[in-house]
């Protein structure tokens, strides 16, 4: 019975993966992930997720303070990105376990790129930040795939879509950006698998060209559309269709971020929000 409950759970997963792939399933392991062989329970999450040994949380609190003080202003408060890039989906972290691979390149930095070095931080801070950071990757991780893991691989709808309503135009903001009879109109109709739909606003993928404005050393500004953005350079078309092309190292990036509302709901969302949200969402056919 057990065997064909997991046979069945791990076929609505792959059906889900196809519909809309959380990008954190990733994980944390190089070649499939470095996570234990853990038979059921907890472990055995942690291996399907492929995310490795388990944070230490006592160390990621030590270490939120320190991110929020030398590494928020690029990476953004719960790492997920600002003018520096999304460090929960970045491979240094996602490769790293004790800091081993991200605290030389902390403290060092990465200068053509942009990046400053912190040399002032101690052995142990380092191995602090680093658990914050993985903290954050199994936060992002577990949330992300909340549905597809559990209850809504039956297609389980559990949350009260009156509920979820009044989240959408209140306390979530969702209205503010969204229309229920315009971007999102038959939006659940859209979509065969509840735990899609969840993953779908949980993890929205990004719509369209990325418009950015290049701040020069002389201060002039240029603004238009992302052609390539590496760490190392960046180019762009203005709206009269030039392009321009510059080293990251030596101009001032800032990217139109259509997702923050987004990505600051992940920190904020409690698994009843998500459950009813999911319930509203699911109604509008």
């Amino acid at each position: 019975m057990i065997g064909a409950l997991l046979a069945l759970s791990v076929m609505a997963f792959s059906l889900a993966a196809q519909e809309e792939a959380p990008p954190a399933a990733a994980g944390r392991g190089r070649g499939g992930g470095r996570g234990g062989r853990g038979g059921g329970g907890r472990g055995g999450t942690r291996e399907f997720l492929g995310l490795g040994p388990a944070p230490d949380e006592a160390a990621a609190k030590k270490g939120e303070p320190l991110y929020k003080q030398n590494c928020a202003t690029c990476h953004g408060e719960n790492a997920r990105g600002s003018q520096g890039p999304n460090l929960v989906r970045s491979v240094v972290v996602l490769h790293d376990e004790k800091g081993e691979e991200l605290g030389p390149l902390i403290k060092s930095g990465r200068p053509q790129a942009g990046m400053p070095g912190f040399p002032a931080l101690s052995q142990d801070d380092l191995y602090n930040v680093s658990q914050y950071l993985h903290l954050e990757v199994e936060l992002a991780a577990n949330r992300g795939t909340y549905g597809a893991t559990y209850g809504a691989l039956r297609n389980a709808v559990t949350g009260d879509p009156g509920k979820g309503q009044e989240y959408f135009n209140g306390a979530g903001g969702c209205a503010k950006c969204h229309s229920v009879t315009g971007d999102l109109a038959k939006i659940g109709a859209k979509y065969s698998q509840a735990s899609a739909m969840q993953s779908r606003f949980l993890w929205p993928a990004r719509q369209g060209p990325v418009n950015v404005k290049v701040t020069l050393p002389s201060g002039q500004t240029i603004a238009g559309t992302i052609r390539v953005m590496t760490d190392f350079d960046i180019s762009l078309t203005d709206a009269q269709g030039g392009y321009h092309q510059w080293p990251r190292s030596q101009v001032k990036v800032e990217i139109e971020d259509r997702l923050e509302g987004h990505r600051a709901l992940l920190a904020k969302y409690t698994d009843a929000d998500i459950h009813n949200l999911t319930a509203y969402l699911v109604t509008l056919k």
